[in-house]
C-alpha cells in the first residue's frame, strides 16, 4: 500500500509562495489520479488540485491560476506549486488519490497565510 508524506508547508505572506511535495512510499505510476486537498479548521477537507496520469490538471474556481499540481512518478512524488497566496488558502494540505479509493491519509502539511 501507499503511504504519503506531505511536507513544504509554513507561514508565508499574502501574495507569497509555497511548494508543496507529496512522497509516496509506494509508486504511484499505476493511480489514474492524484490530488492535492486542504481543510481549514472547522471546515471539510476540499479537493484544490488534480493531475491524472497522461498530466492532464483540474482545479477549483478558488485556486485555479495560482496553483499548479505535477507528479514525478519516477521519484513517486507529488507537488502542488502555490503562488499569490490568499488568507483563505491557510489550511492543512493534504495528498492522496484524486479519484476513487483513498489511501491512508499523512499528516498533512499546514500553510498558513498571513501578515
Amino acid at each position: 500500500q501507499v503511504q504519503l508524506v506531505e511536507s513544504g508547508g509554513g507561514l508565508v505572506q499574502p501574495g507569497g509562495s509555497l511548494r508543496l511535495s507529496c512522497a509516496a512510499s509506494g509508486s504511484i505510476s499505476s493511480i489514474y489520479s492524484m490530488g492535492w486537498y486542504r481543510q481549514a479548521p472547522g471546515k471539510q477537507r476540499e479537493l484544490v488540485a488534480i493531475i491524472t496520469s497522461g498530466g492532464s490538471t483540474n482545479y477549483p474556481n478558488s485556486v485555479k491560476g495560482r496553483f499548479a499540481i505535477a507528479r514525478d512518478n519516477a521519484k513517486n512524488t507529488v507537488y502542488l506549486q502555490m503562488n499569490s497566496l490568499k488568507p483563505e488558502d491557510t489550511a492543512v494540505y493534504y495528498c492522496n488519490t484524486g479519484l476513487g479509493p483513498k489511501v491512508t491519509w499523512g499528516q498533512g502539511t499546514q500553510v498558513t497565510v498571513s501578515s
